[in-house]
């Protein structure tokens, strides 16, 4: 979620030029969870993980929680050895001469003294990333998605407040960014570190991102939460022909005999393929825009097991030669729940009077499974447990 008003926040505040190049942006990511930096090239995204980290300056102001670290109106800029933040680069730049163990070992040695309370312990960010078999070997015996789990295992054991993530997974092909990515979730479910997180790929957003700050230009266009923003009419996403909303689910049911699992959502519920966990477990579940149709009539005698009653709030303005519709609708009868993404053809919309206010029946398709979800595994839990009851311990002592 995007950090409200009273809410422990990172707040940016950065303009300045840099070559042709100006940045102008004021937003705030939460102190939880991962915000994504998302637009095209050019667009200010690794300007501003350089500002965090203190290796670019521009003007302005960043605070990150109750830290000033910068803040030119009262003189104050924090350099960047005195920043407590872990980097993670496209490559995973380990230490040739150093075993992975010993490149693990030198981010420790790089935490603040000052940020060494209740810190990440060296066994469980190994258990964490599935690194212990490769602590004997050098970095040239690893693959490409080896190297980048020790990479962010490196960053982490420098204690960060901050963790920046530039394009982590772009110098991977495919299947190697499908084996990293459950160790990102597990990252992002078991540890209380803010992740700003910089990516080309929509489908990385879909499967990490709690907030997205869309940049245009050196510009903010949009910030909050994800969600929210994927089903804004007004915003590239919901245009892009792989437009989708992601939503938050807790298992309620299954059916053994056909492998279904029923996720309750904010003002219904979802059948999704597969043996899913156990009641109570949260998962993160992909709707695509195309996969979403409406009909007036509740429908009878049909394969599509999702048909749930829905309220329209908006439908996408559109020129005489438009021949797809974007259409917003809010689950339940009152339009009061999770919002979704339909694609129509504008036939269909204005044939059925698909029009905002109206109440309707979405029928969806297919419901995709992103992630683990945010109550995470045992073993993750009992991390995060871990590393509570050694902030504790010291704040006890």
């Amino acid at each position: 979620m995007s950090a409200g008003a009273g809410e422990s926040a990172i707040e940016f505040t950065l303009a300045g030029r840099l070559g042709d190049f100006a940045l102008d942006v004021v937003f705030a990511a939460p102190m939880r969870g991962v915000t994504a930096l998302f637009g095209p090239s050019g667009s200010g995204k690794t300007t501003i993980l350089r500002c965090a980290a203190g290796l670019q300056r521009l003007s302005g102001r960043l605070q990150v929680g109750e830290d000033v670290w910068q803040d030119d109106a009262a003189g104050v800029f924090r350099p960047p050895h005195r920043r407590p933040i872990g980097y993670v680069f496209q490559e995973a730049s380990l230490f040739p001469h150093l075993s992975v163990r010993d490149n693990l070992r030198f981010g420790a040695k790089r935490a603040l003294p000052e940020h060494g309370v209740g810190a990440l312990d060296f066994a469980d960010i190994v258990k964490l990333l599935g690194i212990g078999h490769l602590l004997d070997r050098a970095p040239a015996a690893l693959s490409g998605g080896e190297r980048q789990r020790v990479a962010i295992g490196r960053a982490l054991l420098s204690q960060p407040r901050l963790l920046l993530m530039d394009e982590p997974l772009a110098s991977l092909d495919r299947l190697t960014k499908d084996e990293i990515l459950p160790h990102l979730e597990a990252v992002h479910e078991s540890l209380a570190i803010p992740i700003l997180y910089v990516s080309h790929d929509i489908g990385e957003i879909e499967r990490l991102a709690d907030t997205l700050v869309l940049l245009e230009n050196g510009r903010v266009a949009a910030a909050g939460e994800l969600a929210v923003l994927q089903a804004d009419l007004e915003l590239p996403l919901a245009r892009a022909p792989e437009a989708a909303v992601t939503l938050e689910g807790a298992v309620v049911g299954a059916d053994e005999t056909y492998a279904l699992t029923t996720f309750a959502v904010a003002g219904g519920t979802l059948i999704v393929p597969g043996r899913q966990g156990g009641r109570g477990d949260r998962r993160r579940l992909r709707i695509s825009a195309s996969d979403v149709s409406f009909s007036r009539a509740a429908p009878e005698e049909t394969t599509i097991l999702n048909c749930l009653p829905v309220r329209i709030h908006s439908v996408s303005r559109h020129d005489r030669d438009a021949v797809q519709m974007n259409i917003v609708v809010g689950l339940g009868d009152d339009g009061g729940g999770a919002r979704i993404v339909g694609r129509v053809t504008r036939k269909s919309q204005e044939a059925l009077g698909l029009t905002a206010g109206r109440r309707v029946f979405a029928q969806i398709k297919s419901v995709a499974l992103l992630a683990s979800g945010a109550g995470g595994g045992p073993r993750h839990r009992a991390i995060a447990q871990s590393q509570q009851e050694k902030a504790d311990e010291a704040q006890r002592a």
